[in-house]
Parts: structure tokens; C-alpha cells; sequence
């Protein structure tokens, strides 16, 4: 992808309304976003129904409520998965999901999606990452929570599977929301991506935007990030989630980020060009000089404009003969 592949992680910040997570994809749109992302998933085989939720999802849900109702309350059926791809499609944006057990896998592969995003929590679930690497589709894979040994254990998979390398993008992240800037280690985003000659970009949980920029400025070609409609929602994701108009501005931020990188190849732009003539200078007479005279340190000077000889040559016009007379500050 020539620009950067910009996702808007709608995730389960719809609260299990499908108004509301229309409303997510118009804001997504608004934005300018490349893709907007939600999250499948069937809660009996995501979770046990005695598992704990995190410190961060204990603080924005209701703490008598289990994890596994929490996530229960936030499943998107098959029939609501076609109205928002139906919706996306309407809106020319992409719809992506990611898919967290093998049935989701299957739900989504019906669904003709073109991308398919693994999150971090699966990177060390060898039976899903073989049959995501059997679909032979993009894969973008997230690594929080791993070193690097388990990022290659995955990718060697997806390739097993049948998935082309060149398919694959990886994503660094960081697993805690929000991520404490000491915690980003942003660069080893660039490690990995030298590490396995691979493209790579960054899923951000952190509060802002300035880590996504800084991303993109050492070449990540994909940014996720988390928004809502409302920080103050009540939901696990909201309040490490940027709001529309936050979003808006990462998504500008980004884009300039992009032209300002620009080809590499240092030469004058187009619009500084106009005023080499008046910023650089010439070799020019200090004083009056008389046709005859020796050009000397002492009536020569450099001043602007450019135009004349170039000061770069001053070494070898001192101690030539005037051709001509010189009124002061003529050019040489």
C-alpha cells in the first residue's frame, strides 16, 4: 500500500447496538479512514464463564458482572454483520473484523472479507493462525504481549498455512489500556520490521495521538487505533478510545506526515526553487574597481542575490585581473 493503511477500531464500542455502530461507521467515514473495525467472536468459545476481566474492564464495567457477560452483551450476530458490510458498502469504506475462535474465522472467510486481522491475544493459538494462513488472504497480525520469538513462531505458521508473506503486515502494540509511554518501545515496531524483511505499522492503546504520527514518521504503512463516539460511555474500550473529531485529526496529522516524508531524494522543491535567487549570494565588487585591477579579499565581498558567480568559486576568481570596471556591489 502506497499510503498509510488507516483503521478505525470500532471493536465492541457499539455496546451491542447496531444504530449505534452505524453511527461509529459514519464517524470513521468523517474521518477519512481507510477501514472501519469491529470484533466477532461467540462468547462461549472466547471465554469461561468463570474467567476474570482485567484491571482496566473492572474499571469502566460493572464489577458483579462476569467477563463473560460482559462480552455476551456485545456479540454481533451473522445477520447484523451483513446490514453493517451492506452499510460500509453504501458509505465506500471497508469493513473489517476480527474474528477471535475458528467459527468466527469461517463467519467472516462466507463473508468475502479481503483483510483478515489477527489480535494479539491469538498469536500464540496455533490452530487458529493455521486456518486464518490457509485462506491465502491479507493478514495483519498484532504482537502485544509477545517477544519476538513467538512474532516469528506465528509468522512461520500463517506461511505453513499458505499465506504469501508479501500478505502480511505486522502490527507492534502494546496490550494495556491505555499503554503508558514509557511501555510503547516504539522502536521495535522498526525492529521487527527488519528482522523479518516485512511491512509493519503499530496498533495504538495509548491516550493521543502523537505515537501514531511518530509511527508513521519511521515507516509504518498501517495505523489502528480504538475511537468512540463518547469517552464517557459505560463499556471496556471507551475511555482509551479517540472521540470523532480526536480521530479527524489523526487521520489529517497522518496524511500530511506522508507528503512531508516525501521521495528521499534530496534536491530543491518546487516551491523553494523561486528563491535560490534571492537567498543565495554572488561574488560581488566591495568597492569600485578599475578594468586592470587585481581582484583581492580586500574589493571583493559575497552578497545576495545569486545570479553572478557562484561564492563556491571564490578561491579561483581571487588573484584574476578585472575585465571591466566595477561599480560597488555589481555583480562580479
Amino acid at each position: 500500500m502506497s499510503r498509510v493503511f488507516i483503521i478505525a477500531e470500532a471493536g465492541v464500542n457499539h455496546n451491542g447496538s447496531i444504530e449505534l455502530a452505524k453511527k461509529l461507521i459514519d464517524a470513521a467515514v468523517e474521518s477519512g479512514a481507510n477501514a472501519v473495525k469491529f470484533q466477532t467472536f461467540k462468547t462461549e468459545n472466547l471465554v469461561s464463564k468463570n474467567a476474570q476481566k482485567a484491571e482496566y474492564q473492572k474499571e469502566t464495567t460493572d464489577i458483579n458482572e462476569s467477563q463473560f457477560e460482559m462480552i455476551k452483551k456485545l456479540e454481533l450476530d451473522v445477520n447484523t454483520h451483513k446490514e453493517l458490510i451492506a452499510y460500509c458498502n453504501s458509505k465506500n469504506i471497508m469493513f473489517l473484523s476480527t474474528p477471535f475462535d475458528l467459527d468466527s474465522i469461517k463467519l467472516l472467510s462466507d463473508l468475502g472479507l479481503e483483510i483478515f486481522k489477527i489480535p494479539s491475544g491469538e498469536i500464540t493459538n496455533l490452530p487458529y493462525l493455521r486456518e486464518i494462513g490457509k485462506l491465502d488472504k491479507k493478514v495483519i497480525l498484532s504482537t502485544g504481549m509477545s517477544d519476538i520469538g513467538e512474532v516469528e513462531d506465528a509468522l512461520d505458521i500463517l506461511i505453513e498455512a499458505g499465506t504469501k508473506k508479501e500478505n502480511i503486515t505486522i502490527l507492534h502494540a502494546n496490550t494495556e489500556y491505555p499503554t503508558p509511554m514509557e511501555d510503547v518501545n516504539l522502536n521495535a515496531m522498526v525492529t521487527m520490521g527488519k528482522a523479518f524483511d516485512i511491512a509493519y505499522g503499530y496498533s495504538d492503546h495509548t491516550l493521543g495521538i502523537e505515537v501514531d504520527i511518530a509511527a508513521v514518521a519511521m515507516g509504518a504503512c498501517c495505523i489502528e487505533k480504538h475511537f468512540t463516539l463518547d469517552k464517557n460511555m459505560e463499556g471496556p474500550d471507551h475511555k482509551a478510545s479517540l472521540e470523532p473529531d480526536e480521530l479527524k485529526q489523526m487521520v489529517k496529522a497522518i496524511r500530511n506526515i506522508e507528503l512531508a516524508l516525501g521521495s528521499g531524494i534530496k534536491k530543491p522543491s518546487k516551491s523553494e526553487s523561486k528563491n535560490i535567487v534571492i537567498v543565495r549570494k554572488s561574488i560581488v565588487a566591495k568597492t569600485k574597481i578599475k578594468k586592470g585591477e587585481i581582484l583581492t579579499k580586500e574589493n571583493l565581498a559575497i552578497k545576495r542575490p545569486s545570479g553572478g558567480i557562484n561564492p563556491m568559486r571564490w578561491d579561483e576568481i581571487v588573484g584574476t585581473i578585472a575585465k571591466k570596471d566595477y561599480m560597488e556591489d555589481e555583480l562580479i
